[in-house]
C-alpha cells in the first residue's frame, strides 16, 4: 500500500502528458501498419515476445532466460528493418497530407449486401468468360492489401456488373491489373500483384493467373480470373486455384466463403462502428 501511495503522489500534469504521448505513438504506429500484411507479422511478433518473457520470469529457466535478454533487443530492432517499405509509405502520406493535398473519396452511397456483390462480381465473370475478357478480381479478407491498393488506381465504388465489365475491357486504361474488392467496395483498379513463388507447369496459365496464386499465397484473400484466352473462370484461394469452374459453381463458392450477413447484434453494431471511425481516420489521414 506504501508504495502505491507513493506512486500517487509522483503522479502529476506531466506524468499524463507522458502517458499521453506513449499511447499517441503506438496508435499511430498500429495505425501505420493497419490493413497491410505487416500487421499479421506483428501480431505473430508481438505473441512471441509476451511468451518469451513470461516464460522467462515465471519459470526457473536460466538458459532460456540468457537467450531472452540477449536476443529480446536484437528482435525489436529487426522489427523496423522488416516493416521499412510500410513505414516508408506512411511517412509519404504524412507528407502528402502536411503539404495539403490530401482528399477523401469516400461517398454516401447505399451498400449492397454480401449476397449482391457476390451475384455482381458472378455476373461480371459470366459476361467476361463469354467474350473472352481477361480479369482478375481480389476479395479482401482478414489480411490486409493496402500496399497492393497503392500500386493501383484509387476508386471506391460500388460493387456492380457494369462497372467491371467496363474495367475489363481491353484496351481501356485500367484493365491491366488486378480489382481489389473491400467490404463490399471496389477500392482501387489496375493493382500490381506478387506473382507466385513457385513455377507453374501448366504453360496455358499466363500473368494473372500466377499473381492470382502469388497474392493467395502471402494472405487469405480470394482472387477470381477470367482467362483472356479460353475464357476459363478460375478462383485462386489458399496459394491453390480451382480452374473450369461454371457460373453455378463459381456462384455457390462465393456464397460458401462469403456467406450472408447475420441478423445485427451489440456485438456486431459495435464493430461496425469502430470499423467506420477507422475508415474516417484512415482517409483522412490518406
Amino acid at each position: 500500500m506504501l508504495e502505491i501511495g507513493w506512486y500517487f503522489q509522483q503522479f502529476n500534469w506531466g506524468s499524463v502528458l507522458d502517458i499521453f504521448l506513449v499511447a499517441l505513438t503506438f496508435y499511430l504506429i498500429l495505425r501505420l501498419i493497419r490493413r497491410t500484411q505487416a500487421e499479421q507479422l506483428l501480431r505473430g511478433a508481438v505473441v512471441l515476445v509476451i511468451v518469451m518473457v513470461l516464460a522467462a520470469n515465471l519459470l526457473p529457466l536460466r538458459a532460456f532466460g540468457w537467450l531472452v535478454d540477449n536476443g529480446l533487443p536484437a528482435l525489436l530492432v529487426s522489427i523496423p528493418v522488416i516493416l521499412q517499405p510500410e513505414l516508408r509509405r506512411a511517412l509519404e502520406r504524412l507528407g502528402r497530407t502536411v503539404g495539403g493535398t490530401g482528399a477523401s473519396l469516400t461517398t454516401a452511397t447505399r451498400e449492397l449486401s454480401t449476397a449482391d456483390i457476390v451475384e455482381e462480381i458472378t455476373a461480371a465473370c459470366d459476361l467476361l468468360s463469354q467474350r473472352h475478357h481477361g480479369a482478375l478480381i481480389v476479395l479482401e479478407r482478414s489480411t490486409g492489401l493496402e500496399e497492393m491498393i497503392e500500386s493501383g488506381v484509387r476508386l471506391d465504388s460500388r460493387v456492380t456488373m457494369e462497372l467491371l465489365v467496363t474495367i475489363f475491357f481491353p484496351n481501356t486504361a485500367l484493365h491491366d491489373g488486378a480489382v481489389i474488392v473491400r467490404r463490399g467496395r471496389i477500392v482501387a483498379a489496375s493493382c500490381v500483384l506478387p506473382l507466385a513463388d513457385g513455377t507453374i507447369e501448366d504453360r496455358q496459365m499466363g500473368l494473372r493467373h500466377r499473381a492470382s496464386l502469388g497474392v493467395t499465397e502471402g494472405t487469405d484473400a480470394i482472387a477470381v480470373v477470367v482467362s483472356e484466352e479460353t475464357g476459363m473462370i478460375s478462383v485462386a484461394r489458399n496459394g491453390r486455384m480451382t480452374r473450369g469452374l461454371e457460373v453455378k459453381e463459381l456462384l455457390a463458392d462465393l456464397r460458401e466463403i462469403f456467406p450472408p450477413a447475420r441478423p445485427p447484434s451489440l456485438s456486431g453494431l459495435f464493430r461496425d462502428v469502430r470499423d467506420r471511425v477507422g475508415d474516417v481516420l484512415g482517409d483522412e489521414s490518406a
